[in-house]
Formats: structure tokens, sequence, C-alpha cells
């Protein structure tokens, strides 16, 4: 009988799927959140198909995108000033809302991967 309901389980938990509308979150305005290291940090970024500029406190960073599906993209810095930010950035949308998004990204190729929110601005 526990194998029964061990099946029925499975079967029902299976059917569940993560809602991903990552194109509605393409462009725009945002409000991204990030922890490292147990510290929180928010900046603010307008994304178009190809570019995206990012604010952070008094700095602003503008990154050519290439985006390889719907739910993943690359950014490549286009003014590096410094040896990491010449690596290219991988990042994927893992969940969707109505007007946020879970991600998580790192380097290219690096197995360190972090998490973090975004929000819909405008």
């Amino acid at each position: 009988m526990k194998y029964f309901y061990f099946l029925i389980f499975i079967c029902t938990s299976s059917c569940y799927q993560i809602e991903r509308n990552c194109q509605d979150y393409k462009t725009g305005t945002f409000q991204s959140t990030i922890s490292i290291d147990g510290k929180s940090y928010t900046s603010e970024f307008t994304r178009t198909e190809t570019l995206q500029i990012e604010r952070f406190n008094t700095k602003i960073d503008s990154a050519s995108v290439r985006w390889i599906n719907d739910c993943e993209m690359i950014f490549k810095t286009i003014n590096p000033k410094n040896r990491a930010e010449q690596k290219d950035v991988h990042l994927k949308i893992l969940t969707t809302t109505n007007n946020t998004y879970t991600f998580e990204f790192g380097y290219v190729g690096s197995p360190v991967k972090q998490k973090g929110v975004a929000k819909r601005v405008n």
C-alpha cells in the first residue's frame, strides 16, 4: 500500500511545471537585488534586445546582450576597465511572476553561480 501512495505522489508531482514567461523580460527597466556574502546589493538596469545599461550607485555599465534562447543570455561588457570586466557573464531566468523574475548568473564556464531577483520598474 505504501508503494501505491508513493506512486500517486510521484505521478502528481511530476506534472507541476515552473512558470517561465521569459519573453516578458527581454526588454524594459528593472531593479535587481542580489546577495553576496550576506550583503544585499541593488541596481537598476534598462535592457533592449541587444543592449543593457546598468546603474549601480554612481557607476554606469553597458553590455551587449546575446540571447541563447528565450530564458538565457550572455552579457559582454562594452568598455571593460579591467580583466574581470572582460569576462562574459551568463544569466539564466529560473522562474517568473507577473512583475519579477528569479535568475542565476556567473562567468561563462565557471561552476560558481549566484542568484538574484529582478523586478520590473517600467
